[in-house]
């Protein structure tokens, strides 16, 4: 007489089990990846225009504009001031000539700038609650000086 016997299942033998506990962890490394993969993506985006001014200078050769920013996102908060010159109706874009950063918006508040032509060749930039990152001294001509401010500087004349 014959005997019929069941093979084992592929999930209860030893390599089974290895195979389907494995498959288990790509996949949760996977989500764990895509997860990681969109949050990374979706904190570079998270900025703010806090403020924008610009600048002529006398003779109307330069232009110069400031912008501060908010950032936003895990470990990548913060505030930065870039002030920025070109040549008036050039079309390159201007190039950056200071960076501000703020470690936040609160509690220290926002960073205030004050663009000054003491000359149509010498530039001044005030600045208060900052940390310079970069800063160029001359431009094609023009130097520029950048100083803190220990005052208060009005919001109306930045």
């Amino acid at each position: 007489m014959y005997q019929v016997t069941k093979a084992p299942s592929p999930k209860r033998t030893l390599a089974g089990q290895i195979a389907s506990g494995a498959k288990r962890w790509v996949r949760l490394a996977g989500c764990i990846m895509v997860v990681a993969a969109s949050m990374a993506a979706s904190s570079c985006k998270d900025s703010a225009l806090i403020w924008s001014g610009q600048s002529k200078s006398p003779d109307g050769t330069w232009d110069v504009t400031a912008q501060t920013e908010q950032f936003g996102g895990m470990g990548t908060a913060a505030v930065t001031t870039t002030v920025y010159m070109g040549q008036h109706g050039n079309s390159r874009p201007p190039l950056e000539i200071l960076e501000l950063w703020n470690g936040s918006a609160y509690p220290e508040g926002v960073t205030h700038v004050q663009m000054n032509w003491l000359t149509p060749a010498h530039l001044e930039v005030v600045y208060q609650k900052a940390t310079v990152n970069f800063q160029a001294v001359r431009l094609a001509g023009v130097t520029i000086t950048v100083r803190e401010d220990s005052g208060q500087v009005s919001p109306n004349s930045r």
